[in-house]
């Protein structure tokens, strides 16, 4: 896609009161979208390839010292030249929902209280929530708040709805 020559750059719209951009034609809105969806794309590939030469570079020398610190996961730190690469390899843990169940029930069969050992979240789907009769709506109100997130705005050629 071809851009205008009047179009701004990006640092032009870093500076731009947002007004004054609101105000520009919607071709070159348009324009100006495609273009920053496509850099957008250019930058995560490019940060994506930089993250694995970093990776590349350090990830054995990280895994060595983590290793000799005694952990398999966290941050270490390593020196290069005048520079301190902080490698950092964060611990991810997942727990089966069934087992833990389980392991809540047997917990409270024995006599103790699951919650000192297990955290619990209660939720209820927007589905099931719509899917209440009206009087039992009405109870969960107190509980439920709603928010809303960003506004997403895209422009698509050919003004059809």
């Amino acid at each position: 896609m071809t851009y205008p020559v009047n179009s701004p750059s990006v640092d032009d719209l870093l500076n731009m009161p947002t007004g004054e951009l609101a105000q520009m034609p919607v071709e070159l809105l348009a324009s100006l979208q495609a273009e920053l969806a496509h850099a957008t794309t250019q930058l995560r590939s490019a940060t994506t390839r930089f993250n694995t030469a970093l990776e590349v570079r350090y990830a054995t020398r990280a895994s060595d010292a983590r290793r000799a610190c005694g952990k398999d996961t966290g941050t270490v730190r390593l020196v290069d030249g005048d520079y301190t690469v902080v490698a950092d390899l964060p611990k991810r843990v997942d727990w089966d929902q069934e087992k833990l169940e389980q392991i809540a029930a047997n917990i409270a069969n024995s006599g103790e209280d699951p919650v000192e050992f297990i955290d619990t979240k209660l939720t209820v789907s927007e589905r099931k929530y719509g899917a209440l009769p009206e009087a039992w709506r009405k109870g969960f109100e107190p509980a439920r708040s709603v928010k809303t997130g960003s506004l997403k705005v895209t422009l698509e050629a050919g003004g059809r709805v």
